[in-house]
């Protein structure tokens, strides 16, 4: 699709400002009620969601032209998707849809922000986001006895991903996880110097080429290898291929797992049993892509016409993602499983959680609006009483790492994969 076939979505939009806000029935603290980090850091419409279908039809109508000021607001913005479960709430818009498009557009248009180009060199070049050597790709499993799917068969393959690949403080977690699912005797292995970006995180910067291209490129892999099921510790790697694969039509034909879910599915079984505890009062950040971004795509083929005034009909009718069946019960109903562990909840969780300010590269370009929003998620874990505060992605837990450091909050950050290494 192309940014025009919103028109209908942007001359719908009553400028409600819903796409703000939580809605208003779940908003359990007046200090924690805002959705969309960039109007709230802001403070001005455009910043917004329906500030986004003005502009878009304003390019539309020639009206404006895809400029600095354009390309700063557009790409203030984490693409986290708050705004369009909101806005579902009050109208079936898409805006998070159009907001895509019209990223898409500049890149193609050739007005690009000179810090996501050389993200994007760095992937042409390396295969991977963090500007890292391709050849230090498997280098965090190094001692692990693992099984290189290169040169051996398993039935599990285990995708790092970026940020955990390279990240030095991070990898001993993706390390954690597979020593975890590897002592529970699951067949496993990793793709190591040849494991390659997801594209998820180039598409979110208008790079639908690269989605389009690593998704191929991971589709051959996976044949190659043999392997009925992958698991990732990455929510951003989740949501490429779960989600993000299935919308442009290269769906893998392997089960897909992020890795809470896998080892929930291993406690059930009584393969996992926890026995140490953890005296530690703790809050559950849910990530976006696991949770609103990580709800499976509908996909939908129809005709679109205007019944009456701004009324429009769908034939057949068309269901919309609404962010409630992403994976929010199962990250939970571990931690609830960790003895002496507390859980206590945020005010804006599951779909409706506040971004960690990590997403639609924010952390490339704007890393001081990144560090802003995560420093929010940290004061509403303190609201609430926790003590540490735990997500299930490694971009979550790099940016609270580094807002608690920027502003010398002593929050403790896990992921949890940490938690449950600490209970067994």
């Amino acid at each position: 699709m192309a940014y025009q076939d919103y028109t209908h979505d942007m001359q719908r939009c009553t400028r409600c400002s819903y796409c703000k806000w939580i809605p208003y029935r779940y908003i359990k603290n007046t200090d924690f009620m805002e959705g969309c980090p960039s109007v709230a850091r802001y403070l001005w419409h455009a910043y917004s969601a329906s500030g986004k279908f003005n502009m878009a039809y304003s390019l539309l109508k020639d009206r404006i032209e895809i400029d600095e000021t354009f390309l700063d607001v557009l790409y203030h913005c984490h693409m986290d998707g708050s705004c369009d479960v909101s806005c579902k709430v009050q109208q079936d818009l898409e805006p998070l849809q159009l907001m895509q498009e019209l990223r898409i557009k500049c890149v193609e248009e050739g007005q690009l922000l000179p810090v996501h180009m050389l993200v994007i060199e760095g992937l042409r070049k390396e295969d991977n986001m963090m500007q890292s050597p391709k050849a230090d790709r498997g280098k965090w499993a190094e001692g692990l006895d693992v099984k290189d799917l290169a040169r051996e068969s398993a039935e599990v393959v285990y995708h790092a991903g970026c940020r955990y690949s390279y990240d030095e403080e991070l990898q001993p977690i993706a390390r954690a996880g597979m020593q975890i699912l590897r002592n529970t005797g699951v067949d496993i292995g990793i793709m190591g110097v040849d494991e390659a970006c997801c594209g998820g995180r180039a598409y979110e910067l208008g790079y639908a080429g690269e989605l389009t291209k690593y998704a191929e490129h991971q589709l051959e892999t996976l044949r190659t290898a043999g392997v009925k099921v992958l698991v990732t510790p990455c929510a951003d790697c989740y949501a490429a291929f779960k989600v993000l694969y299935d919308k442009i039509g290269k769906k893998p034909e392997i089960e897909i797992f992020h890795i809470t879910q896998y080892i929930h599915r291993l406690i059930e079984e009584g393969k996992i049993s926890f026995t140490k505890e953890i005296p530690l009062t703790v809050t559950y950040h849910d990530p976006c892509h696991l949770g609103r971004l990580g709800e499976p795509w509908i996909h939908w083929q129809g005709k679109e016409t205007r019944a009456m005034g701004p009324m429009i009909i769908h034939d057949p009718p068309k269901k919309f993602r609404r962010g409630t069946n992403g994976v929010y019960e199962t990250p939970r109903e571990i931690l609830k499983a960790i003895p002496g562990l507390r859980l206590v909840e945020m005010y804006r969780i599951r779909e409706y959680a506040w971004c960690c300010g990590a997403g639609g590269g924010v952390i490339d370009a704007h890393p001081d609006f990144a560090v802003w929003t995560g420093n929010e998620r940290l004061k509403e874990a303190r609201a609430v009483g926790a003590e540490a505060i735990v997500s299930a992605c490694g971009w979550c837990k790099r940016n609270f790492l580094d807002a608690a450091a920027a502003s010398g909050d002593n929050m403790e950050v896990y992921d949890i994969i940490e938690l449950v290494q600490k209970a067994l």
